[in-house]
């Protein structure tokens, strides 16, 4: 906590002072391709922009189009030598997903980097077009399917290139605060008991857990990918609109705690890039620096159910 207040760097020899352009400082991602989810605003579109900086081919992964075109706009003002695609995706939609995936496919590009960043918060219930509460569904069930639909091309790229891949989730400290028992596997849509702070912390819980669970299953099988979780830290942006009051109120009283966007991508694109963390796999990075988790976020049977409803979720939207 008080390295969080005062900024004071880390073992890594960064902290929560230090911003994304600082910690990618003097890397060359010229010979890789990322994929940014929610890449279109906030700290998705400061890291698609600090990588594209980084020359990383990024696709921004958007649900509105408009906006992903004016961001792409924006880095490109900035860096015209950046190499920055837009790319339609709905996380609340398992076709939208499914298509997306095709769509990359498609391409027949390489795929080193997959940052699950994008996300939503606090919003009243809702279920998505499948059927499923919406902040669960977009926060980690898009993210798991997609990840699964991505993961061949990623293997082979890591292979053919002898570059480790890199899967980064992104979480948040409000995996602390989920539903008891942490995922509500037979409640998930329960509407008369729906709190939207506890289905965020549900969904964040969820974020961790798919993604231990996806290294443990890639370190079964050698496969040269690594897969990390981070909490980028308190930062205001379109993410808290619907507790925009609450979170200003909030902000006034812990202000020495929030951080920029700047600030806010650093931990995101320190995972995603830095050479330090070659190897690196099944951990959860705060301000640049590995921190442990919860005992619930770290439970490996809870991850194993996770994993198991999570596929039976999918597999049922599919067929509708």
């Amino acid at each position: 906590m008080l390295r969080s207040i005062t900024g004071k760097p880390g073992p890594s020899g960064f902290g929560s002072a230090s911003t994304a352009e600082q910690v990618t400082h003097g890397i060359d991602g010229s010979n890789l391709t990322a994929i940014v989810t929610g890449g279109a605003s906030g700290i998705g579109l400061e890291t698609a922009r600090v990588l594209a900086m980084r020359n990383v081919h990024v696709i921004i992964a958007a649900r509105n189009m408009e906006a992903a075109n004016e961001a792409k706009q924006r880095i490109l003002k900035d860096n015209k030598a950046a190499r920055v695609d837009v790319e339609k995706l709905d996380l609340s939609s398992i076709r939208s997903v499914k298509a997306f995936a095709d769509n990359f496919k498609a391409l027949n590009i390489p795929l080193n980097i997959l940052i699950n960043n994008a996300g939503i918060m606090f919003c009243p219930f809702q279920l998505s077009e499948d059927g499923i509460e919406l902040q669960f569904a977009t926060n980690h069930l898009g993210h798991f399917y997609l990840t699964n639909l991505l993961l061949d091309n990623m293997k082979e790229t890591a292979k053919s290139s002898g570059i480790e891949g890199r899967i980064v989730n992104l979480s948040s400290v409000a995996h602390i605060c989920p539903y008891k028992g942490g995922i509500r596997f037979h409640k998930i849509n329960h509407k008369s008991s729906y709190q939207n702070k506890l289905a965020y912390g549900q969904s964040k819980l969820a974020n961790i857990l798919h993604a231990n669970e996806l290294s443990r299953h890639l370190q079964e099988e050698g496969a040269n990918i690594t897969v990390n979780s981070v909490h980028p830290g308190l930062i205001m942006t379109s993410l808290m609109r619907h507790s925009a009051l609450l979170m200003r109120i909030f902000k006034a009283f812990t202000c020495f705690l929030w951080k920029n966007v700047p600030q806010g991508a650093a931990t995101t694109s320190y995972v995603a890039l830095h050479p330090s963390l070659k190897g690196v796999t099944g951990k959860y990075y705060f301000d640049c620096n590995e921190h442990k988790p919860t005992k619930q976020a770290r439970d490996k049977a809870l991850a194993k159910n996770l994993w198991d409803f999570s596929n039976n979720l999918v597999n049922a939207s599919l067929k509708t």
